[in-house]
C-alpha cells in the first residue's frame, strides 16, 4: 500500500531548517558586501579584495563534503554545535577587529565617511583566520544541514522536505540581504561593521536553538571516510565528459558572482551612496522562486543539455543589459539608470539559472557510476570553486582599471574621467557568457557521436 505524503516531520527537521535560516541571513548579509567592507573598512585594494572574497567563497563549496564525512562520526548535533559556534566567533570577529586596530582612522572623502587608516598597514591581514573560521563552521552547515533533511525525511515526503528547506534557505538570504540598507542609511560605511554583529546574533541564536532542542538519532551508517571522498574526487577529475562539463558551466557562474564581485562597488561608485546593491541582489531568488516551475514545466520534454543552452545564451544578454546603463542618461522609474538596468540584467541572470542549474545536477548525477550518485554530486559544484576564484580576481582587476576607487583621486572630475568606460567591465562577462555557450553547443555534440559510436558498436 502507498503511503500517504504527510507535512508531518520530526523536531530535528524543523529545528535544522530553523538555523538555516538564521545562518543564509547572517551569511548573505556579510557577503554582499564583502568586498565593500574589506575596501571601506579594512583599506583592501580592489583586487586584494576581490581575491579574499573568492578564496573565502571558493573554500565554502569546497569543503563541505569533506566536513560531512567528519560530521557523520562525530553526529550532527555536536556538528552544527562546533558550526554555529565558529560561526558566532567569526562574525562577530569582524565586527570587533577594525576597532581594535590601533591604526584605524577615519578620512572624509565628500559626504561619505570611510575607513581609510589600515591602507598601508599589515595589521588588516588578521582578518584572514577570521574569515577561516566562517569558512569551517560554514562547511559543517551545508553538509548537515542537508543531510538532517535527507535522514528525517522518508521516501513519501522528501520532496516535500526539501521544497521547506529551499524557502527556509531563500527567506533567509532575502532578509540577510535586506539588512545591509537600513544600516548603511543609518550608519554610513560603519553600517558595514555592524552587519557582522546582526550575523553574530543570528548564528549566536542558532547555536543556542541547537543547544536546547536539536536532538537526533538519524545520523550513522552512511558517511563515508575521506579517503574515500578524496579517491573520489580524484575519479570525478579524471571523468573527461563530467570535467569538460564543469569547466564550461564555471563560465555561467563566473558571471552570476559578479552579483556579489561586481555589482556593489559598480553601483555605488556610478549610481551613488543612496543606491541598494543589497536590494537589487534580492532580485536574483525572486525570479528564480517565481520562474523554476514553469521553465521545468516548459522543459519537461527537452533533454538536460538542450535546457543549460537555453540558459547559457541568456547569460550574455543579461551582462549586455548591466553594461548598457553607463550609457543612459536620465532616472528611469525614479532610478538611477546604471542601477536600474542592474536590476533588469539581474533579473535576466535569475531566469537563466532556471535552465540551467536543476538539469545540471540531473544530468550530472546521471553521468555518476550506480551507487555512487550522492559521491560524484558532493562535487558537482567544483564549477563554483573554479568560478570564485576566477571571477572575484577578474572582478578586482577590471573594477581597477575600468571603475577605480574614488579614494585614489583627488577630485571627482579626475575620477569621473577614470571611469568614463566603466561599462567595459560587462562586456568582458558577455564574452566569457557567450564562449560558453557555444563550447556547451559542441559539447552537446560531440557527446551525442560518443554516445552513438557506443550503441552501433554494442
Amino acid at each position: 500500500m502507498k503511503r500517504k505524503e504527510t507535512w508531518n516531520f520530526s523536531r530535528a527537521f524543523w529545528v535544522a531548517n530553523t538555523v538555516e535560516l538564521f545562518e543564509r541571513a547572517a551569511y548573505y548579509g556579510v557577503f554582499i558586501v564583502i568586498t565593500l567592507y574589506l575596501s571601506r573598512i579594512l583599506g583592501f585594494h580592489d583586487i586584494e579584495a576581490a581575491l579574499i572574497a573568492g578564496i573565502f567563497q571558493a573554500l565554502l563549496y569546497f569543503l563541505p563534503t569533506f566536513a560531512g564525512a567528519y560530521a557523520d562520526k562525530i553526529g550532527f548535533r555536536k556538528s552544527l554545535l562546533l558550526a554555529f559556534s565558529l560561526l558566532t566567533l567569526g562574525y562577530l570577529g569582524m565586527g570587533i577587529l577594525p576597532t581594535m586596530l590601533e591604526s584605524a582612522g577615519l578620512v572624509k572623502y565628500g559626504e561619505t565617511t570611510i575607513f581609510s587608516g589600515l591602507d598601508t598597514s599589515s595589521q588588516k591581514y588578521a582578518i584572514l583566520p577570521v574569515m577561516l573560521l566562517i569558512i569551517l563552521g560554514g562547511s559543517f552547515i551545508k553538509s548537515v544541514i542537508t543531510g538532517t533533511v535527507a535522514k528525517e525525511t522518508t521516501k513519501e515526503n522528501r520532496a516535500r522536505g526539501y521544497s521547506i528547506f529551499y524557502a527556509m534557505v531563500n527567506i533567509g538570504a532575502f532578509s540577510g540581504k535586506t539588512m545591509v540598507k537600513p544600516l548603511r542609511e543609518m550608519m554610513g560605511n560603519t553600517g558595514l561593521i555592524w552587519i557582522s554583529y546582526f550575523s553574530a546574533l543570528m548564528t549566536l541564536l542558532g547555536l543556542i536553538v541547537v543547544f536546547l532542542l536539536y536532538h537526533s538519532q538519524q545520523h550513522k551508517g552512511e558517511g563515508k571516510s575521506i579517503r574515500e571522498l578524496w579517491d573520489g574526487f580524484i575519479r570525478v577529475l579524471s571523468n573527461v565528459r563530467l570535467l569538460v562539463l564543469i569547466l564550461i558551466i564555471t563560465g555561467f557562474w563566473m558571471v552570476q558572482h559578479q552579483m556579489y564581485a561586481t555589482m556593489p562597488k559598480y553601483v555605488l561608485r556610478l549610481a551613488g551612496e543612496g543606491a541598494s546593491p543589497s536590494w537589487y541582489a534580492n532580485i536574483n531568488p525572486l525570479v528564480v522562486f517565481l520562474t523554476v516551475g514553469l521553465v521545468t514545466q516548459l522543459m519537461r520534454k527537452r533533454t538536460a543539455l538542450f535546457s543549460m543552452t537555453v540558459g547559457m545564451f541568456i547569460m550574455p544578454i543579461s551582462a549586455l543589459f548591466m553594461a548598457s546603463g553607463n550609457l543612459m542618461t536620465g532616472n528611469i522609474l525614479g532610478m538611477h539608470p546604471v542601477a536600474f538596468m542592474m536590476v533588469v540584467g539581474i533579473a535576466f541572470q535569475g531566469f537563466a539559472e532556471t535552465f540551467i542549474s536543476p538539469r545540471y545536477l540531473e544530468y550530472f548525477s546521471l553521468q555518476a557510476p550506480q551507487g555512487e550518485e550522492g559521491l560524484y554530486l558532493g562535487f558537482s559544484h567544483l564549477h563554483s570553486f573554479i568560478s570564485s576564484i576566477l571571477g572575484f580576481i577578474m572582478s578586482g582587476v577590471l573594477l581597477d582599471k575600468f571603475c577605480p576607487d574614488p579614494r585614489l583621486f583627488h577630485s571627482h572630475e579626475e575620477w569621473q574621467a577614470a571611469a568614463h568606460n566603466a561599462h567595459y567591465i560587462w562586456y568582458f562577462f558577455v564574452g566569457i557568457a557567450l564562449i560558453s555557450a557555444i563550447a556547451l553547443i559542441v559539447y552537446g555534440q560531440v557527446v551525442k557521436r560518443i554516445d552513438n559510436k557506443k550503441q552501433i558498436s554494442a
